[in-house]
């Protein structure tokens, strides 16, 4: 996974997809989000659950513990090491989900640039990337370090063409279990590691080589070449 999401549904869309019932804290606003080139480090839009309520906050995209302070935050985990490593050892528990649009992968084909291409769901649904953070707190508000990773896993099927990491996808159903801060964090592993959804749930699409530059924000980035 190379680092480049899109978002431009609403909150509400999202939280649609969900199907979760109850109460929703939303920071994010209630007008579609119509960010369609997103780059790491900085605030997406991740749903998350404190005190049974869904939250919806804008959380930067990239995290590392204190004692890291060598490298650049990570914007993603490997499925494999995630749950047992030391690097997110202090996030492992804090589960969330990143609702995107679609994302985006580079190809070398041959050309003067990568060939980028966008990847989404076939049945048009958002698609719900596990994740795991350093999460806003509801009663103390943001905070310095907060920030987050999405979990990736090795591609499979045609899909190792575009790429050989994907983010782990969850169905809804998966998905809400996921939050769920009552799930066992040895179920939590089980889950990311084999019950994400399968590369035929997926279809990829050239696009325009201008979302190669994060600068370049419009829906026309999304459009099919």
């Amino acid at each position: 996974m190379c680092g480049r999401i899109s978002q431009y549904s609403g909150i509400q869309e999202y939280v649609s997809t969900l199907s979760m019932t109850g109460t929703l804290v939303n920071s994010v606003g209630e007008a579609p989000l119509e960010r369609y080139n997103v780059a790491p480090t900085t605030q997406v839009a991740l749903l998350h659950l404190q005190d049974e309520t869904l939250h919806a906050d804008l959380v930067r995209w990239g995290w590392r513990p204190h004692w890291a302070k060598d490298r650049a935050a990570p914007i993603n985990a490997r499925v494999e090491k995630v749950a047992h490593g030391p690097f997110f050892r202090a996030i492992w528990p804090h589960r969330a989900i990143t609702p995107v649009d679609n994302w985006f992968e580079w190809v070398d084909e041959g050309g003067p640039k990568k060939q980028p291409y966008l990847i989404r769901r076939r049945d048009g649904a958002p698609v719900l990337c596990a994740a795991i953070g350093q999460l806003p707190d509801a009663d103390e508000g943001q905070g310095e370090h907060d920030g987050f990773v999405i979990i990736t896993a090795d591609s499979a099927g045609g899909m190792v063409d575009i790429h050989d990491r994907r983010p782990v996808v969850l169905t809804p159903e998966l998905a809400r279990e996921w939050l769920d801060p009552a799930t066992p964090k040895e179920r939590a592993e089980q889950m990311v590691l084999h019950q994400g959804e399968p590369a035929e749930a997926f279809e990829w699409f050239k696009v325009n080589t201008a979302v190669g530059n994060v600068r370049n924000k419009g829906p026309e980035l999304i459009q099919l070449t």
